[in-house]
């Protein structure tokens, strides 16, 4: 085990060997990212992490070492895929016990940071996660999340329950859609419809309901999303 330092040299090491400028440039101009990219495939940088985050040998010892790497592969990031590792070592399951209420802040500032839909949406399935784990306090924080300046937070308190199924809480999903239904920004009226379409392959009469009763105020985007498969 160590601080987390060789691993962060063995990430940076292994992404930079797979560097494809040619199709950085692509990626780049796709992302409308300021940042560059390295020009690895999706594929490619997950066969690339895989065994270093999985190797016993480069397991970071603390929670603190662990937060500091993702900090550092996150702020100190020269090309996209520094992220893209951030955010691998965030969700990797030898961290499991380490994703709770406490990592959020570090979340907020990934999601704030961050602010696109890429970084947004996948640690996103952080905050899901830390939902399900504490829904009193993290719906709180979801409340006041989709209620916040900041669009990339309301986007990620309105699809927290992406992934939750039958244990999505149908008041919180109000709480979160409702603030937002008047809001014209692109980001913010998909999530609105994901999330609905999402939570219809489980309840379809719900989302049916929700529809008819804020027909008015949704976006047809938002719409068209929610009943996409109804």
């Amino acid at each position: 085990m160590s601080d987390g330092s060789e691993l962060l040299d063995a990430i940076r090491g292994a992404l930079r060997s797979g560097a494809n400028a040619d199709r950085a440039v692509g990626q780049q101009r796709y992302m409308k990212s300021e940042m560059p990219f390295l020009g690895l495939t999706s594929p490619q940088r997950h066969g690339l992490l895989r065994p270093l985050l999985a190797d016993p040998a480069l397991r970071i010892e603390t929670r603190s070492d662990w937060e500091s790497a993702i900090r550092e592969l996150w702020d100190g990031a020269e090309f996209r895929e520094d992220r893209y590792a951030a955010l691998a070592l965030i969700r990797h399951r030898t961290y499991r016990s380490w994703r709770d209420p406490d990592v959020m802040p570090l979340v907020r500032h990934i999601i704030v940071r961050g602010a696109w839909w890429d970084y947004v949406d996948e640690v996103g399935n952080v905050v899901g996660d830390v939902l399900l784990l504490d829904p009193e306090g993290e719906g709180l924080r979801m409340r006041a999340w989709a209620e916040d300046e900041d669009m990339w937070l309301r986007r990620s308190a309105i699809i927290s329950q992406l992934r939750h199924k039958d244990r999505t809480d149908t008041t919180l999903l109000e709480d979160v859609i409702e603030p937002n239904l008047d809001d014209r920004e692109f980001f913010v009226r998909k999530a609105i419809g994901w999330a609905l379409r999402q939570y219809a392959r489980t309840d379809p009469a719900w989302v049916r309901a929700f529809v008819d009763a804020h027909g008015q105020r949704l976006s047809g985007l938002s719409r068209r999303e929610a009943l996409k498969h109804l």
